[in-house]
């Protein structure tokens, strides 16, 4: 009888190919309208730190020819920052969305743990920011309007290119502005600092390995740490059911931003969990890449 239940629960062999077939079709479909130049080096590979498979971009342009150069949103991917790739089939699917609405989409790999600690994450972050900048003008991109979007550790890295970090934009050669807005989807790491001084959660030992042992790593590689007036736009998107501490430093980070005098625009969408926020960026009309559009203006 268990056995029945089970086969009475799966779906029909005909509807499961024919979901499959409709996902295909849809994918092919957006495919069609971008091109992606994989593999593009941001840093000279004359650098001695140079890696030649994690220092590098692909960009996604759309298809369809613009009378005038088009906006652009750079992407850092998370991972607990010791994982993830440009090349994850996820990240791959929203350099097409981000084409397909418009942009030309500039999707990033950088080093990880344990090969390097944040900062030095956050540093290729920038140099993919200043090839982005310098370069992509080639590719029917603004460099004057690049949008920053980062998810979990991605949104902590795009962060702290947005918020200059001290000297992490200046010392390859960007004004403070040289990203003109910033989109944090469900931020992780905007405040290390409180968050390893507490250590609270199971398994908060894990951390100690992109940000150290030492507590002024921590600070450095907080973004609300470095935060000042004048800043780009933010707007921040968090989920209603995600991680109590990145709900929690996010509202941390509204705060300041908002005695600063640049209140992002804030967002909780109900019942999102944390992984649900990128994946819902597989679907190319989400409200996220409309805030993009409305960004990059």
């Amino acid at each position: 009888m268990k056995l029945s239940f089970r086969r009475l629960a799966l779906p029909p062999l005909g509807l499961l190919l024919a979901t499959v077939t409709l996902l295909l079709a849809n994918e092919w479909a957006v495919a069609r309208s971008s091109h992606r130049i994989a593999d593009v080096p941001y840093v000279a590979a004359s650098a001695p730190d140079f890696d030649a498979r994690r220092h590098r971009l692909d960009i996604y342009q759309p298809t369809k020819k613009a009378a005038a150069a088009r906006p652009v949103v750079l992407f850092i991917h998370g991972g607990s920052w010791n994982s993830g790739s440009k090349d994850d089939i996820l990240y791959r699917a929203i350099g097409r969305r981000l084409a397909r609405r418009g942009f030309v989409g500039v999707v990033i790999s950088y080093r990880l743990a344990p090969q390097v600690l944040v900062p030095q994450q956050a540093d290729d972050c920038a140099r993919a920011l200043a090839w982005t900048v310098a370069h992509i003008s080639a590719y029917g991109g603004d460099p004057a309007r690049i949008v920053l979007m980062g998810h979990s550790a991605g949104g902590g890295l795009a962060a702290l290119l947005a918020t200059g970090s001290d000297t992490l934009l200046a010392r390859h050669g960007l004004p403070a502005h040289a990203a003109h807005a910033v989109l944090l989807d469900d931020p992780a790491g905007l405040d290390m600092l409180d968050y390893l001084t507490k250590m609270q959660y199971p398994n908060d030992a894990q951390y100690l390995v992109p940000f150290s042992k030492d507590p002024a790593v921590w600070r450095q590689a907080s973004a609300l740490y470095h935060m000042r007036a004048g800043a780009p736009a933010f707007s921040i998107y968090i989920g209603g059911d995600t991680y109590p501490s990145i709900s929690s430093s996010g509202e941390k980070f509204r705060q300041r931003l908002a005695q600063l005098g640049e209140a992002p625009r804030y967002t909780v969408l109900p019942g999102k969990k944390h992984i649900g926020m990128v994946t819902q960026l597989l679907f190319e009309k989400n409200q996220l890449y409309a805030e993009l559009e409305r960004l990059a203006q």
